[in-house]
């Protein structure tokens, strides 16, 4: 970013925004660069349609992801709204032929920012990057088998998120209480083009503050995979592995027979759950397969 005007000494409020790609250590030499390449693909592609000019942008690379300071002549509802959905579309465009889908954890959040002759430093940087890195942002893109993953912080959120604005929707945001180096902080996850995610746990799914939508059901469709195999983090959302002890309801705390309203349930493949009903018929639930007229007697 050239600005004559700035010293090392001042801090300038900006947009810190920490991008991480998904299980990057599962790249190996000859795939890495191809990844790195996309990154950057996607991330100024998607600049050049925001009409974010490059010199309103300082990014570093970090091997893995890119850090990126925006000055703040750049409208943070445009970089949150418009900026954010053509990333979503280009990371959709390029999965479309990949083998291993690319994956990105996307942090943001405004604070004071001082630059050196090295690159940007300051809390408002450390936040950023802690909150793409921290297991809730992991863990989502894995088990909602996600594209990309927005988080940003609680004061961002406040300012322009619950505002709203194009591309902007309030309501498909989730809280979730993060317990990172320098303390608690709450934090907001977004999936683009889905309601808000889901977010099992203690500070996870509520609002608790009364600020913002709670936590919603996830897609479990899904618009992309995860390389690797089965999600390092799937423990700390509560995966299961597709047992029948996976189907879980709560207990029937008032015994009317009914399970509580928040009864959740994994399910890896059919499910009928039926409680408190009265036949007065013969019925038959689930599915009639092929060979039905064979049991027949």
């Amino acid at each position: 970013m050239d600005d004559g005007s700035r010293e090392v000494a001042e801090a300038h409020y900006e947009l810190v925004i920490s991008v991480d790609a998904r299980r990057s250590g599962g790249y190996d030499d000859v795939d890495k660069p191809r990844m790195r390449a996309r990154v950057y693909r996607v991330l100024e592609g998607a600049f050049a349609h925001a009409r974010v000019a490059r010199d309103a942008l300082h990014m570093e690379d970090r091997g893995d992801g890119v850090l990126v300071a925006v000055t703040g002549r750049v409208p943070v509802t445009r970089l949150l709204g418009l900026w954010t959905v053509e990333v979503h579309e280009a990371l959709r465009d390029e999965n479309r032929s990949l083998r291993v889908p690319l994956g990105l954890r996307v942090a943001m959040h405004v604070g004071p920012v001082r630059h050196d002759d090295r690159g940007i430093s300051g809390r408002a940087v450390d936040l950023a990057c802690r909150l793409a890195d921290s297991p809730v942002a992991r863990g989502l893109l894995d088990t909602e088998r996600a594209d990309l993953v927005l988080v940003v912080s609680d004061s961002l959120h406040a300012d322009v998120v619950v505002p709203g604005g194009k591309f902007i929707e309030p309501d498909r945001w989730s809280p979730a209480a993060l317990a990172l180096k320098e303390g608690e902080v709450r934090a907001w996850f977004h999936l683009p083009g889905r309601p808000a995610p889901a977010i099992p746990g203690p500070g996870g799914g509520a609002d608790p503050a009364g600020d913002g939508a709670p936590g919603g059901a996830g897609d479990a469709g899904g618009d992309g995979g995860h390389p690797g195999g089965a999600p390092d983090d799937a423990e700390d959302l509560g995966a299961r592995d597709g047992s029948p002890d996976d189907a879980r309801e709560d207990h029937d705390e008032d015994g009317d027979g009914v399970p509580g309203a928040d009864a959740r349930y994994t399910v890896h493949g059919d499910m009928s759950h039926h409680s408190g009903n009265v036949y007065r018929a013969p019925v038959h639930i689930g599915r009639v397969t092929g060979d039905a007229d064979r049991r027949k007697g």
